[in-house]
């Protein structure tokens, strides 16, 4: 096997570790409760069980997992709080999200294909790929001939 093939190999299996996806997994967690918390001033496991398409014991479960992590306080049968720091990692994949956002607005991706998008990637770039993405699209946006050209295409 050449080694083009092995780096490939080894990055794979880098993407899928298992403590990865549940991170992954914990982040869409804070970042629905995080919504909901703005949009209703609270969040109940009634209304993140239907958001995250799970059953309310597995909701639950991820709570009680997230108040031992330190990302949110959680009581059963009360409301759901998220700390300082449950609430900076929200913030840093609203963010994420944004930046993403605005790059696929940019390439002509319509609002509903890009939010879907973004939704499937955000949690897997690297925080260097969201800095120098947002670095790229500071730059179009200073040089809009560029992105008018781009779009004529």
């Amino acid at each position: 096997m050449n080694s083009k093939n092995s780096k490939r190999l080894d990055s794979i299996q880098a993407a899928h570790q298992s403590e990865r996806k549940r991170s992954i997994r914990m982040e869409d967690y804070l970042e629905i409760i995080s919504e909901l918390v703005e949009l209703k001033g609270y969040a109940t496991t009634l209304d993140i069980s239907r958001y995250m398409n799970v059953s309310a014991p597995s909701v639950t479960k991820m709570l009680q997992r997230l108040d031992e992590g330190g990302y949110l306080e959680y009581e059963k049968y009360h409301g759901i709080n998220l700390t300082d720091k449950g609430e900076g990692v929200a913030r840093g994949i609203r963010q994420n999200h944004g930046i993403l956002l605005e790059f696929f607005e940019i390439l002509g991706v319509g609002y509903d294909t890009a939010n879907q998008d973004t939704e499937g990637i955000e949690h897997h770039l690297n925080p260097k790929t969201i800095k120098q993405l947002r670095k790229f699209i500071t730059f179009l946006k200073a040089n809009p001939k560029i992105i008018d050209s781009f779009k004529s295409l």
